[in-house]
């Protein structure tokens, strides 16, 4: 797969199945989460009418580990439509391309992170605000540096 900005970074079928695979493992893990969670907060409430607690301290608790367990909830299905939309993109023969700037992810960000929509140096402008999500501008930033000032400016960063 070759993007817009001509670098040769290209993802095989094999490595492309391989990245379909590792995503679908995960969405079916966080599936079973979700579904654990949800039925352990449900039971907590059904079990908290049978044995109201009687210091109020207790019922604190029991609101605190409710909301809790559904704010990881929540988490855990925003990384599931996260894996969904990378999932999509490999149907659209897009994945491996940075939404932001068009330049292709490298494969060891794709490994750590296999539902990465940005490049390194776009999530990174994102994380600091000086872009927002799907900028077209952040392009001409991009081109203004060579592959090895993106490489150096991008170390140890996944």
């Amino acid at each position: 797969m070759k993007n817009n900005s001509g670098d040769n970074m290209s993802l095989t079928q094999a490595e492309i199945g391989k990245f379909r695979d590792l995503l679908l493992a995960k969405r079916n893990e966080i599936l079973g989460n979700v579904i654990s969670m949800e039925d352990e907060a449900l039971h907590r409430q059904r079990s908290d009418l049978s044995n109201m607690p009687i210091h109020m301290a207790d019922i604190g608790t029991d609101n605190y580990e409710t909301e809790y367990t559904l704010g990881l909830v929540d988490s855990e299905r925003k990384l599931m439509r996260d894996i969904d939309e990378a999932l999509d993109r490999i149907e659209n023969c897009t994945y491996g391309i940075c939404e932001g700037s068009g330049k292709s992810i490298p494969k060891a960000r794709l490994e750590a992170i296999p539902w990465a929509r940005y490049c390194v140096e776009y999530a990174r402008l994102l994380e600091k605000g000086l872009v927002r999500e799907k900028d077209s501008f952040i392009e001409s930033i991009f081109s203004d540096q060579t592959d090895e000032e993106q490489d150096e400016s991008s170390d140890g960063i996944i």
